[in-house]
């Protein structure tokens, strides 16, 4: 484990990764940060490197545990349908006005698993509804944005339930700290050097062109089409405004938009699912025409039929995206229970909208043309994974022909 003034000089770097790799932020821009209260720490950092780079303002807006489940244990029903959308219209109006966005994650990823699943899914429906005008600001990558992990204590029980409460807390710091690369010399450059290798494999994906991907493995047969003029990711990437950003930190993954109405065959979950602070395991479902029809999990079953239940395009695939099973976050072989990291240790699907970013030729075209070309409309979008040492993956040409594209959870085709 880090001695204090290790951990006191890697919270700076994150800092300032978050700040110069993840945002890129620019001179004049405002930044709106939401975070746990535990982030107070990490937020002062970011603060400080934000203002460095040239930030006009930052506001940080923090989520507490406790208050979160006072309003389970004491609100009255009714409330559950209630969220603040006035202060998501204000965060939408301040991305509109070229503000930058940044989410810490750190919260317990079971808060709410005793929860009655009723009011967890309406409350989760509520907030998706009152996000809706930032959400889809956000996907369709018209502002720089980033989400950043901060150790907490509660999450920290969770990841290591063995260990004392200090030291869990000093293990999952250093997890987060390797995974975000920082703890090399340079991280800056490190992040260059990843970002690279991640654009090569989006290139070639890209140059191929491929119609569809076929996962086969335990539990698994799954036919994904992907959506008409799609484009591969991964790593930095432009967001509208022209600042190349990195969205998540840590990344291992490239990924694009599936199409909406081809998803066919089932699939189980590799990983559990921790959402919201609920968690949902065993998951298997099965898709026709693109939408799940058939759906199973061995805990958490009501709350994940009730988010399939949110809309229209709750059942279908907003994003299919490739991690070989070498990423140092599944070689680390700890499960963060935390999206941000397991996403990233793992082949994975996601249920809701669509990352428009994803799609070539969309200026000018109205949202019904592009959900016309597959991309997938939704209020949520939720990350589950598929991906492991025993998954393969064929890629379909636009012939109909196969391609080994990753076998035993790796990459078959080096770049």
């Amino acid at each position: 484990m880090t001695s204090s003034s290790s951990h006191d000089r890697l919270l700076d770097r994150l800092g300032e990764v978050a700040v110069r790799i993840g945002l890129n932020i620019a001179p004049g821009q405002q930044l709106l940060i939401t975070a746990p209260l535990d982030a107070v720490p990490l937020v002062r950092r970011i603060t400080e490197h934000a203002y460095r780079a040239g930030a006009s303002l930052v506001t940080p807006f923090f989520s507490d545990d406790q208050m979160t489940l006072a309003r389970f244990h004491h609100a009255p029903d009714a409330a559950f349908d209630v969220a603040a959308g006035w202060l998501q219209d204000g965060m939408a109006n301040a991305y509109r006005n070229g503000a930058a966005r940044m989410a810490i994650t750190g919260g317990n990823p079971v808060l709410l698993s005793n929860e009655d699943p009723d009011r967890v899914a309406r409350a989760n429906k509520a907030s998706s509804l009152a996000g809706r005008p930032a959400m889809e600001l956000i996907t369709s990558f018209a502002v720089n944005w980033n989400i950043v992990a901060c150790a907490t204590p509660d999450w920290a029980a969770q990841v290591f339930p063995d260990d004392a409460p200090d030291v869990a807390l000093a293990r999952l710091w250093d997890a987060i700290f390797l995974a975000s690369r920082v703890t090399v010399d340079d991280p800056v450059a490190a992040w260059a050097d990843h970002n690279a290798t991640l654009h090569r494999r989006a290139d070639w994906l890209n140059e191929r062109r491929f119609a569809a991907l076929h996962f086969t493995g335990p539990g698994t047969d799954l036919t994904v089409g992907l959506a008409d003029g799609h484009a591969w990711a991964g790593g930095s990437e432009p967001a509208r405004n022209g600042i190349v950003c990195n969205p998540n930190i840590p990344t291992e993954e490239v990924f694009t938009t599936p199409h909406a109405q081809r998803v066919e065959g089932h699939v189980r979950a590799t990983k559990p699912l921790f959402h919201q602070g609920t968690l949902i395991d065993g998951i298997a479902v099965r898709f026709e025409g693109g939408r799940i029809v058939e759906t199973h999990a061995t805990r958490g079953l009501p709350v994940l039929e009730r988010i399939l239940a949110t809309d229209e395009g709750a059942s279908r695939l907003g994003e299919v995206a490739l991690v070989p099973h070498s990423s140092p976050i599944s070689q680390s072989g700890i499960l963060f229970r935390n999206t941000l990291f397991d996403e990233n240790a793992s082949s994975h699907i996601a249920l809701g909208q669509a990352y428009t970013k994803c799609m070539l030729d969309t200026d000018g075209q109205t949202p019904e043309q592009i959900v016309a070309r597959g991309a997938n409309s939704s209020f949520i979008h939720i990350d589950w994974m598929i991906g492991s040492a025993e998954i393969d993956v064929d890629a379909i040409t636009q012939d109909g022909s196969r391609e080994p594209l990753m076998r035993h959870g790796e990459w078959a085709n080096p770049v």
